[in-house]
């Protein structure tokens, strides 16, 4: 058992090792750099975390940020989950829609930039057909609907992919299962409820996890259509780092990021603290 143990560490420790030089030191130096000016010289105490708490740009971004993954992430797991029981249920052969699903994954944030442009922009198809029947047009990257256009694009994106990680939840509960509770008279939807909802829980965690950590990420398609100061219901986190980061703004810049690691971790902990908890009962 010992050799075993140590044969483990030894695969393992190439990858603590990179995980340490180039996550967990870094990140030490940002949470010092926290407490320090933004010259790197002298200790500020706390004085950091109240200017960006009373921040009005970072109040405005984490308020459209909580928004963001409040709208998306339900609609993005119901939606996702729906159509990996449908197919699961009632198509045979989806190894080539797999492969569809995923292709949103593999399309450039650049391309999917032009496309917004051609769709929405002032001279884009949106408006051309707006036009044709007489009505007025709009920029609609810099109007309120700016925010619907971001959360589309952000299920559009991860969709496919949660699809897949839902198929493979469902793959792995017996079909036997649910003969039986049909011969029982168990219909579609008490089959779903006490059949697949337990069973799919482990990759339901999983996949809150990975979309509430992808919906961050929409920020490069945010930035590329409407740049540095887009329409203020889209201006997220990620907005204000950037503007930080060009202005120099160490100091706020790494005490926000401590604030965002440190939410980032309390959710991830609370949702697993949660599903033991319906685990064990």
């Amino acid at each position: 058992m010992k050799k075993r143990c140590r044969a483990g560490w030894y695969f393992i420790l190439p990858s603590l090792g990179g995980v340490v030089l180039f996550y967990l030191i870094p990140f030490g130096d940002v949470m010092r750099r926290s407490f320090m000016k933004a010259s790197g010289a002298g200790f500020t105490g706390f004085d950091n975390y109240r200017q960006v708490l009373g921040n009005r740009a970072f109040l405005l971004a984490a308020g459209n940020t909580i928004r963001f993954v409040l709208v998306c992430l339900p609609l993005l797991l119901v939606l996702s989950l729906g159509i990996a029981v449908l197919l699961q249920r009632f198509v045979r052969g989806t190894k080539l829609l797999r492969s569809a699903y995923l292709a949103p994954l593999a399309i450039p944030a650049a391309s999917v930039v032009l496309l917004w442009q051609l769709l929405f922009d002032s001279q884009g198809v949106v408006n051309g057909v707006l036009d044709f029947f007489h009505l007025p047009g709009k920029d609609w990257m810099n109007t309120g609907a700016s925010f619907g256009i971001l959360v589309f694009s952000y299920i559009w994106k991860n969709l496919g992919y949660d699809v897949i990680l839902w198929m493979a939840g469902l793959q792995g509960i017996s079909s036997s299962i649910y003969e039986a509770a049909r011969v029982d008279g168990a219909g579609e939807w008490k089959c779903f409820r006490y059949i697949t909802l337990p069973n799919i829980r482990q990759t339901a965690l999983t996949i809150v996890i990975l979309s509430f950590l992808n919906s961050f990420k929409v920020f490069r398609e945010a930035y590329l259509v409407a740049g540095s100061y887009p329409q203020e219901k889209i201006y997220l986190l990620q907005h204000v780092f950037n503007n930080w980061f060009a202005e120099l703004s160490v100091d706020k810049m790494a005490a926000g990021s401590v604030l965002l690691c440190l939410l980032i971790t309390i959710f991830v902990l609370l949702l697993h603290r949660s599903w033991g908890r319906e685990e064990m009962s």
